[in-house]
């Protein structure tokens, strides 16, 4: 049976077909509640509450999208939850992330590369998603949906109830702040192995 099939079978009350689009869409749940959250129980804790709220919800997804963005949706929604609960997000405007000459009044852009690159080094890797964690969640969650999770934009923009070109603009004020961090770090680090 296919994912519309089951998605049609579960609205109408269909706890079986239910359960198999829980079994397609957890594992992606998971890894990006634990992406976000970096803590396996709090993890655990945001899928669980996500599938018990899509239980409850069911009956108000209409199929104008498909399963997986309407899930990806209220997962999103409970680990902001989770992060106004325990008040671990850092609130700053993405002005003190970017760098220098990249604020409100600069036209200037610039191409950083493929971050997946950088993603192959374990101590990158976690300076990054460190970086990531105490960015605003309007920019990062959209810049691990795209690179992390490798979702389209239009995918993204329809999680998150954007615009296109809302979604490609938060996605590059992320990138841009995450590489003025990033080179601050990698200078940082040329300069202590040359001592």
């Amino acid at each position: 049976m296919n994912e519309r099939e089951l998605q049609n079978r579960a609205r109408n009350g269909d706890f079986e077909a239910f359960s198999e689009l829980v079994k397609m869409h957890s594992d992606r749940i998971y890894r990006l509640a634990l992406k976000m959250t970096k803590n396996r129980d709090d993890a655990e804790d945001a899928v669980q509450n996500t599938f018990l709220k899509a239980v409850d919800k069911i009956d108000q997804f209409k199929g104008e999208s498909t399963f997986g963005t309407w899930i990806y949706s209220i997962a999103l929604n409970e680990i902001r939850g989770h992060f106004a609960r325990s008040n671990k997000m850092a609130i700053n405007t993405i002005e003190d992330y970017l760098p220098a000459g990249h604020g409100k009044n600069s036209n200037e852009l610039f191409d950083w590369g493929n971050p997946h690159e950088y993603m192959e080094n374990r101590q990158i890797q976690d300076f990054i998603t460190e970086t990531l964690r105490n960015m605003p969640d309007n920019y990062s969650v959209p810049f691990i949906l795209r690179y992390m999770e490798e979702m389209s934009v239009k995918e993204i923009a329809e999680i998150l109830k954007l615009s296109v070109p809302a979604t490609k603009s938060r996605i590059l004020r992320a990138r841009l702040a995450l590489r003025q961090k990033l080179s601050d770090y990698l200078e940082e680090n040329k300069s202590e192995k040359v001592r």
